[in-house]
Order: structure tokens, then C-alpha cells, then sequence
């Protein structure tokens, strides 16, 4: 691994091209904050598919990518006179300090569970007016659930045991039942959404990443179509002309490649 001089100097040497690039190149002189902001979120997506493959040359680049956006925005900041690269560094590196007194003050903590209590503690006394201010409207649904649920339990808005969470589950399933049985379809999305976040609820209890685990299964899922469909057309056949129980046949053969 790289020494901490080497490491300083890689970050300098980023710097200095982004200051290049800013100047000379016409595509990177026209870019704004707003400019740059789908391709950050593409790329930090970019970043979340390869930790799932736990590709760790692929996470090297990607990381790259994202820290050239971090830079890239902070060079244009420096252009507005608002803030920069130190700036940037130094919020964070002032934030970490003042939300971690267990480590620069006097506060004991015993576990992780306190170390989120006092954190959320902390975020109210700077002003914050909710413990889910800081959770972003356009996270997507699965993600914003799971944040909202870890949140409030940091305060200790919780659920004891899994076993609780699950009697909740079964609670919600119910539910869903009557109404589809009543056919009432914006009662049935209503409960569809309650019996989603109560699963999304159990996941925090059990260990599991909701997110994560659904990304894998979708990843698990396309892989096994897309044997079954070339296994199709090494046979001369169209999906779309073969039964259930023929593609059937493909789908159980895939699943010994894809598990």
C-alpha cells in the first residue's frame, strides 16, 4: 500500500489536472454543478454495482470516478468564490470530530447503539427539527425505507425483537388480503406498501440489506433468463413460442449456474 506522502501527492496530482482540464479542455470548462450532477449519480450507481460483484479492481475505478466528481465540484465552487477542496475537507473532517465526542471529548458509549443514539442527539441540537431531516427525498423507496426505519430507531423508536417485526409482517399480509379480496386497488397499493416496508423493517432485524439483497436477486434473476434464452437459441426455438414447461426445463438448468 501506498505511504501517506505518496497518497498526498496522488491527490495533488488529481488537483492539478482537474485545474488543466478546467482551463483547457472545452467539454470539462462548460460543465456546472447542475451539468454534472445525473452523470455523479450515474457513476455512484456505477460504484454500488461493482461492490455487489465485489469487483475490487472495479471499485478502485469507480471510486476514481467519484472522487474525480467530488474534486470537479469543488474546482467549480473555487470559481465562485464559495468554497473549496479544503473547504470541502475540512466540513467533513469538523463534522466527524463534533459527532464522535466518544473519541475527541468525554462521552462514554457502550456499543454502536449508543454511538447512533448520541449521533441522532447531536443532529437535533444543531438545529435539525427531525431525526429524518436528513434523508433524502429522491433516494429511491427501498433505500429511503430502510434509512427512515434505521433512523428512528437511533432514537429508540423500535421494535424489541424480530420476532415482533415478523408477527407485523404477517399483520400487513393480512391486510393485503382482505383488500384484494374486496378489490379496492387503492387500498390494495396502500397495503402493498405497508407489508413492503414491515419486510424492509424485518431485513434491519435479521442482518440483511434490503437493497442489496433485492440488487442480488435481480442480478440472480436476469442471469438465469438470459441462460434460458441462449440455451433457446442453441436449439433453434423462440421463447415466445415454447410453453412454460418447455422454458421450465432451461430455468432448473440454470439454476446450477446461478445460484
Amino acid at each position: 500500500m501506498n505511504s501517506r506522502k505518496d497518497q498526498l501527492a496522488a491527490f495533488n496530482r488529481l488537483l492539478n489536472i482537474m485545474d488543466d482540464l478546467r482551463e483547457k479542455c472545452p467539454w470539462d470548462k462548460k460543465q456546472t454543478l447542475e451539468s454534472l450532477r445525473h452523470l455523479t449519480i450515474e457513476e455512484t450507481y456505477e460504484l454500488a454495482d461493482a461492490i455487489l460483484d465485489n469487483d475490487l479492481p472495479e471499485i478502485k475505478k469507480e471510486l476514481g470516478d467519484v472522487l474525480l466528481h467530488i474534486v470537479f465540484y469543488a474546482k467549480i465552487g473555487s470559481e465562485k468564490n464559495a468554497f473549496d477542496i479544503a473547504d470541502v475537507a475540512n466540513s467533513i473532517c469538523d463534522k466527524l470530530i463534533d459527532r464522535h465526542p466518544h473519541i475527541y471529548g468525554d462521552v462514554n458509549v457502550d456499543n454502536e447503539n449508543d454511538v447512533k443514539r448520541n449521533w441522532e442527539y447531536l443532529k437535533l441540537k444543531e438545529g435539525k427539527k427531525s431525526v429524518l431531516e436528513g434523508v433524502p427525498k429522491s433516494l429511491p423507496a427501498v433505500i429511503k425505507a430502510n434509512r427512515i426505519q434505521d433512523k428512528v430507531a437511533g432514537v429508540g423508536f423500535d421494535w424489541e425483537k424480530p420476532e415482533q417485526v415478523w408477527e407485523k409482517v404477517q399483520e400487513e399480509l393480512n391486510e393485503l388480503n382482505e383488500e384484494i379480496k374486496k378489490r379496492n386497488q387503492q387500498n390494495i397499493e396502500k397495503e402493498f406498501g405497508d407489508v413492503l416496508f414491515s419486510m424492509i423493517n424485518y431485513a434491519r432485524f435479521i442482518g440483511v440489506n434490503p437493497e442489496n439483497a433485492l440488487e442480488k436477486t435481480n442480478k440472480k434473476f436476469i442471469s438465469r433468463f438470459q441462460f434460458l434464452e441462449e440455451a433457446a437459441k442453441k436449439e433453434g426455438k423462440k421463447l415466445s413460442e415454447m410453453s412454460l414447461i418447455e422454458m421450465d426445463v432451461y430455468w432448473e438448468k440454470s439454476k446450477e449456474f446461478f445460484k
